[in-house]
């Protein structure tokens, strides 16, 4: 898709992106041969993250690979933003402490986590260079000067280059990796599930973080 000049509005944006077996594959080569470094083992737990609304720079969305430590992989697709303003975020876990066999038995325990729920743009949360490793997401979502289908190694912005030397990599003559990317994003209702997250900052205005026992206090 040529650039789009405008806004293009995406009602339920839900993974327009979706990271194709060969893109997925070429981004495990490079984890495999060190061409990227992969910041961290992640844990093997989802988590859910909501917000009100989130405006972003320099949007990119990609398909990559989260690794535990026993090497276990997950396809995920990849938001990166340069900087991004996020309006009442909420992310959520749930842990059951009887996968570990004990002789009695312990309730689900969720970790909610809350912040920059305020009007004040001053109070809402603020991030650089921030990466989300998921597998599904909802939202009502504008884009400013989208390119859909674009060559995942051509893709700008500081989010975004520290993946470049492996992006694309390892895919049959012509073949790259499928990415799409916009000037910004406007995202509001936002739910999405990940594996992980990661930001150059990350300042949580107005934190709230509680511990529950049960699993009725996710944030969707």
């Amino acid at each position: 898709m040529s650039k789009t000049y405008g806004k293009t509005r995406w009602k339920r944006f839900a993974l327009v992106m979706v990271p194709s077996l060969a893109a997925t594959a070429a981004v495990g080569v490079g984890l495999a041969n060190s061409a990227l470094a992969a910041s961290f083992s992640i844990s093997g737990q989802q988590f859910k993250v909501s917000a009100k609304e989130l405006h972003g720079t320099n949007f990119a969305q990609f398909g990559s690979i989260d690794v535990q430590t026993d090497k276990t992989t997950h396809p995920v697709a990849v938001s990166a933003f340069d900087t991004a303003r996020i309006k009442g975020l909420c992310q959520s876990l749930v842990t059951d402490p009887n996968v570990i066999p004990l002789p009695f038995k312990l309730p689900k325990v969720t970790l909610r986590l809350e912040a920059g729920d305020s009007d004040q743009k001053d109070r809402q949360v603020d991030a650089a260079n921030l990466l989300i490793d998921l597998d599904s997401l909802e939202a009502d979502a504008e884009f400013g000067n989208i390119n859909i289908g674009q060559d995942a190694s051509t893709l700008k912005g500081e989010a975004t280059k520290n993946w470049k030397s492996a992006l694309g990599s390892g895919l049959p003559s012509g073949k790259t990796g499928f990415a799409q990317a916009a000037d910004t994003a406007d995202l509001t209702g936002v739910k999405q599930t990940a594996w992980a997250t990661s930001a150059g900052t990350f300042k949580l205005r107005g934190l709230k973080l509680n511990l529950y026992t049960d699993d009725s206090h996710e944030c969707f």
